[in-house]
């Protein structure tokens, strides 16, 4: 069978390809339980630091919206800048930040680190994927690849909660903070002798230029729509703030497609909107986001809101969730391979309905955890098939040159599906709960609940239509048949394709 070969942009391959996935599953790891870690912790965080209701939210806020806006701008950087330079910026980004976050005293300077924290996972995201997209030959080695990064993304946001609730417990909030200064040193510690070393830049890469109009309207577009979902229920939906970022969040936009349409070396080709695989995984991504994604969220709620478990007992909660989802992912890696990307995502996604279902019909006030661990069992073998799955189709049928760009695309729609996901279950989940308490308080979350798994049930069944449809032009694969067309990355004039 003939491969398509990993990047043209590299001499060769590292020669410990086992140790330089590890480094990039590891670091897939570090950004996974930034996603969760700190939410355990913002009860004591608010205590200590003497955050008003209002302004605690800003420290999950501020991360999340420097990472959906720079998502974009630090996958271009990882393609024009060098992958390995800007792997290595961004953990420096989070080992620096995390420890002026360990020592802040106040709010200002801890939700200026938890911004900062965003800018280094927007940075180091799209580099470790495109390091695993151009290091691994499109097809079953990369698929396989990108099953261990994924377990190790899916495991991380579970572990995130696990981490939080001990470290916190035993040595403070502070630790929630301190932890990422010994992972990103680790990592940097592996970084250069596991990495190749970004290559030289020849005449025709020379000439390329970073496209400064396109990033700063992308970035301060994105940025701007992703504050609007993040902050429009405290903002209020029809508030000036809200409305006023959202017409300037859309119209430096669309400046930014005219930019695109124009540009001699866009941040964002166009054309990349002609591959059927990236935007099938954009589509899914924000799906994803918008549906599975949330459900980190209601099961916070229900474990510690209605159920009343402790910051520890809320993160072993997860486990359940943590090993199905790992090994959704080992399932994803072989239902791609064996029978195409639209099965495998629509198998995922179908799972994960029924993971939410089951949850909508269990959650109850007075019910023991078992009654919803096979919906969180469930839901989490789904969402390890698809999170893998949909990163898979992102890399396919894209240039080695492109990757970074690729990944940035589908992370933005990722955390775009993922900000209105959250914004609409905190909603209906909160609907109706002003002035409740104790046992009222406890039945009517839990209907708010019920009827928010519900919707993200809907949302994820959405995506078995998305999955079909954007992929209906592109014939899934069977097993043992050769990638072709838009399924191909450019060859390697370098190297023999591999036998």
């Amino acid at each position: 069978m003939s491969v398509s070969p990993p990047s043209p942009d590299a001499p060769h391959r590292p020669r410990r390809l086992g140790w330089t996935l590890a480094l990039l599953a590891f670091a897939q790891f570090i950004i996974a339980i930034d996603y969760n870690i700190v939410y355990v912790a913002l009860p004591e965080i608010g205590r200590e630091l003497n955050f008003s209701g209002q302004s605690l939210q800003w420290v999950v806020s501020a991360y999340a919206v420097t990472l959906g806006g720079f998502m974009l701008l630090g996958g271009r950087a990882a393609d024009l800048l060098g992958r390995r330079r800007v792997f290595v910026l961004a953990l420096v980004l989070y080992a620096v930040s995390s420890l002026v976050g360990g020592l802040a005293e106040s709010p200002g300077p801890l939700i200026a680190v938890r911004a900062v924290q965003g800018l280094g996972a927007a940075l180091l995201f799209p580099a470790t994927l495109s390091l695993v997209n151009t290091t691994f030959a499109e097809g079953p080695e990369r698929n396989r690849a990108l099953a261990v990064w994924a377990a190790m993304g899916g495991s991380g946001l579970a572990a995130g909660a696990l981490l939080g609730g001990v470290l916190t417990d035993v040595f403070g909030w502070e630790s929630t903070f301190y932890i990422f200064v010994l992972l990103a040193c680790a990592a940097l510690l592996a970084a250069f002798p596991l990495l190749p070393s970004d290559p030289a830049r020849d005449g025709a890469a020379r000439e390329r230029r970073f496209d400064l109009p396109g990033a700063l309207t992308a970035t301060a577009g994105i940025t701007l729509l992703v504050s609007v979902l993040a902050q429009g229920p405290e903002w209020g939906w029809t508030s000036s703030p809200t409305l006023t970022a959202f017409g300037l969040g859309v119209a430096l936009l669309v400046v930014f497609a005219v930019i695109e349409s124009r540009s001699r070396d866009p941040l964002m080709p166009l054309r990349m909107f002609t591959n059927p695989s990236l935007v099938a995984a954009m589509a899914i991504t924000a799906v994803f986001g918008a549906g599975l994604g949330a459900h980190y969220y209601l099961l916070t709620v229900y474990l510690q809101d209605i159920l009343h478990y402790d910051p520890l007992d809320a993160g072993l909660a997860y486990l359940p969730l943590t090993l199905l989802n790992i090994v959704g992912t080992k399932v994803a890696e072989r239902l791609v391979t064996r029978v195409g990307m639209r099965a495998a995502l629509s198998t995922g996604l179908l799972i994960g309905t029924a993971g939410m279902v089951l949850l909508a019909l269990a959650v109850s006030p007075h019910s023991p955890f078992v009654a919803v661990l096979p919906g969180i069992m469930v839901a989490g073998l789904g969402m390890g098939i698809v999170w893998t799955s949909m990163w898979i189709a992102a890399g396919n049928g894209v240039a080695a040159s492109e990757q970074g760009v690729a990944s940035g695309m589908a992370s933005v729609t990722h955390q775009t599906g993922l900000a209105v996901g959250t914004a609409l279950m905190v909603a209906i989940a909160n609907a109706g709960t002003g002035g409740l308490h104790g046992d009222a308080l406890r039945r009517e979350l839990t209907q708010g609940l019920t009827t928010a798994y519900y919707l993200a049930a809907g949302v994820t069944f959405l995506g078995v239509l998305v999955a079909g449809v954007a992929l209906a032009r592109r014939p899934d694969r069977a097993p043992g048949r050769p990638l072709h067309g838009s399924e191909v990355a450019p060859p390697d004039a370098s190297r023999p394709e591999r036998r």
